[in-house]
């Protein structure tokens, strides 16, 4: 993963530039960026900068020689590590001479370091410091890569570290608490709406104590080396150190930034645990698993091999399919997980999970390439919570909903991928805002009296405009829906990145335009219960120490949310699941890292893992039962399933089941279908683990069976020709 992230990178090497004093503007560069500025448009000055007066840093006074390198010849040898189809092992450098008190260990070889867990938060607030702050929203702990600002400047959650504006040696600190080995800096200027600040290069200093410091140095100058930073807020800027440095402490000295801008920034340290012989350095805890899985992150090819190699392993419960292809022609491809792969078994509920709708929210697809891969190996074991979910539920997992949008973000790299690169399908659309909105039609019908006689309040149609030729629908979209319509789905949940949060609708809010509305469906209980079945049986989320990701704090509500109440989303998966099909639908957000390193893949694992399981076994609250013919004791295909009190219904399969998940209580259900005579009964949910059967037997009217025996040719018994003459003379 390294190699790629390495070769595709914006990858800036330190050079020797002479770039203004520190505290300086750099001219040139007006809001807003779009593009990264090659390195060559930082045109060197007469005064060098130079290091922070009053600290022991290891510099020389003189004035550096300025050298120039050309941006194609990096791009060029940086291109040639494609060769490798795994990341390539790199060899550590040996440490360069340090003043008294740093660390001399043994050489060995290792490879590239991974983020030390700014972004991941693994690094504490408390491990941030600063020179200066603008204000609490600016302090270090703001920092942090790919941090999302607050709707307004100013408050508590402002997007990035930003220094006063008189401090003339702005620096940011990070204390790795123990020896570690850095190898490189990730920078990004300020998240805001409203402004624009970026640093456009900086030094980088290392101390054992915090008080004696030295300097990162250029291998042929020997002089202070000075990063080339950034050229725009958002795209990340790897820049990897002319010599590893064995530190516990690392300090940016940003030197100049966005000429009428400020000194701000966010930023990801790459940095490798240093091992001690003697076992004399208290080391940190190792982020691992004990389960024996394949923790890395998989492109598209190793993707659809590594289900290949789950099926082949575990012939018998597994099947392989695919519901389409993305715009780019990579096929959409599901594990099925089953007793009986292949069938729908009468009266077993259909479940699934959906992961990356956005191509760059990584950690869904792995976590279900995880979930398949530890499922059948549990299964083979006889692990008997495993093998009862197989047997009693037929589970779907589909790990790339966006494949296209994933291989970009996979050959830009975890650490460089950005904030939004790969969310998008390849034709640029949000598949999460791209299913039908059905929420405003069945408002208006609400609000004009026509639900539920006239206008169903379930499996609402989809809309002409939505099914012409050229309605802008993505074919991912297009097989989803397609996907929804053939399987009996009872329960779902679709995995997304960034936050730790599980969100339910309505996403979208009733009222017209409105940012944020709480928004509930008729089945806001079962929802709420859903959410919090995940949320309180995540390790992260539960973590009482874990800050908040970006601007919310969701653990003040236990880390659940109405959708709509977030943030609205028109056309989401989430809505129109509800209301086009029986499927109730959650979305999780896994983790603050959209794109986490592999690295942490094992403890993402172990966090979301009892409730990935725990979640599947929803689909047996309430009640369940199938609905029949009295006469044949044939299942009734489309039968209505209406529960008192709740103003959204659901349908049965052709089979005749049907699953209605409902928290415990007692509720009156009536069960009809077109010909027959609806039958109402009482059905209690206990909280005993069910669910509940509440079967129905349905009488045909003697309209239904008239039609029935005319159309097989057959004579009309003596018997329904009375009641048939009856009733004509009842309406007469």
């Amino acid at each position: 993963m390294w190699g790629l992230l390495l070769a595709l990178a914006t990858f800036a090497p330190a050079v020797d530039l002479g770039l203004g004093t520190p505290g300086t503007s750099v001219p040139g560069l007006t809001p807003p960026a779009t593009t990264k500025a090659p390195v060559s448009t930082l045109a060197p000055s007469s005064n060098p900068a130079q290091p922070p007066s009053g600290k022991d840093n290891g510099t020389s006074e003189q004035s550096p020689r300025i050298r120039i390198i050309k941006k194609k010849k990096v791009i060029v040898k940086k291109r040639k590590k494609l060769t490798t189809p795994r990341p390539p092992v790199t060899t550590r450098s040996p440490v360069i001479t340090t003043p008294a008190g740093a660390l001399d260990l043994p050489e060995e070889k290792e490879p590239g370091c991974p983020p030390l867990g700014l972004e991941s938060l693994r690094v504490s607030d408390s491990q941030l410091e600063a020179s200066s702050s603008q204000s609490y929203g600016l302090g270090p702990h703001r920092g942090r890569l790919n941090i999302q600002s607050g709707l307004e400047d100013g408050d508590l959650y402002d997007g990035a570290w930003c220094a006063e504006p008189q401090d003339a040696e702005p620096w940011l600190q990070v204390d790795a608490r123990h020896p570690t080995r850095f190898s490189g800096i990730i920078t990004q200027g300020r998240n805001s709406v409203w402004r624009y600040d970026w640093v456009t290069s900086y030094k980088v200093q290392f101390s054992n104590d915090s008080r004696t410091w030295w300097g990162s140095r250029n291998r042929s100058s020997g002089m202070d080396a000075v990063f080339p930073a950034n050229s725009d807020p958002e795209t990340p800027v790897l820049n990897l150190l002319p010599e590893p440095q064995v530190a516990r402490f690392i300090r940016l000295l940003p030197q100049t930034w966005l000429q009428g801008g400020n000194s701000c920034l966010r930023a990801e340290i790459l940095a490798c645990p240093v091992s001690d012989p003697e076992d004399l350095i208290h080391k940190a805890p190792e982020l691992g698993s004990s389960d024996p899985l394949d923790f890395r992150h998989h492109n598209y090819k190793a993707m659809r091999k590594l289900m290949k190699e789950v099926n082949e392993q575990c012939p018998n419960i597994t099947r392989i399919y695919s519901i389409g292809k993305s715009h780019q022609g990579l096929k959409l491809y599901v594990m099925e997980m089953s007793d009986h792969p292949g069938q729908h078994e009468l009266g077993e509920p259909e479940v699934r999970y959906v992961a990356g709708m956005h191509g760059n929210e990584a950690l869904g697809r792995e976590l279900l390439l995880l979930l398949m891969q530890y499922m059948c190996r549990e299964y083979l074991r006889g692990d008997p919570r495993v093998t009862r979910l197989l047997t009693e539920t037929r589970i779907h997992l589909l790990p790339s909903m966006n494949p296209d949008g994933y291989e970009t973000a996979f050959h830009r790299g975890s650490e460089l991928v950005g904030w939004a690169e790969g969310r998008w399908n390849w034709q640029g659309i949000d598949l999460n805002h791209n299913f039908a909105d059905l929420n405003t039609p069945l408002w208006e019908a609400e609000d004009d009296g026509l639900v539920p006689d006239t206008v169903p309040n379930h499996h609402l149609p989809l809309p002409t405009y939505y099914t012409l030729p050229n309605a802008t629908v993505a074919p991912e979209t297009r097989a989803v829906i397609q996907w929804m319509q053939r399987i009996p789905f009872v329960l779902s949940a679709n995995l997304h990145g960034g936050e730790l949060v599980v969100s339910y609708p309505f996403d979208m809010t009733r009222t017209p335009w409105a940012a944020r509305e709480l928004t509930p469906t008729p089945d806001d209980a079962v929802f709420r219960w859903l959410s919090t079945v995940y949320a309180s049986t995540n390790r992260a989320m539960q973590d009482p120490d874990r800050r908040p990701c970006h601007n919310q704090d969701f653990s003040l509500n236990g880390n659940i949310i109405n959708g709509a109440d977030w943030h609205t989303v028109p056309g989401s998966m989430n809505d129109f699941s509800y209301l086009h099909t029986n499927c109730f639908e959650i979305t999780v957000e896994l983790s603050c890292d959209k794109f986490p390193h592999e690295s942490e893949l094992p403890q993402e694992w172990e966090n979301n893992k009892d409730a990935l399981l725990t979640y599947l076994e929803q689909v047996r609250m309430g009640i369940a039962g199938i609905v029949r013919d009295k006469d044949t004791e044939l299942g009734i295909a489309d039968a209505v399933i209406s529960v008192d009190g709740i103003n959204h219904d659901v349908t049965t399969a052709w089979g005749g089941d049907y699953w209605r998940l409902l928290t415990p209580g007692d509720y009156m259900v009536t069960a009809s279908a077109e010909g027959y005579h609806s039958v109402t009964r009482s059905c209690r949910v206990t909280f005993e683990e069910g669910p509940v059967p509440c079967n129905f037997h349905l009488t045909k009217t003697p309209k239904q069976r008239l039609r029935e025996l005319l159309a097989s040719g057959a004579k009309v018994p003596p018997d329904l020709r009375r009641r048939l003459e009856r009733l004509r003379g009842q309406k007469n």
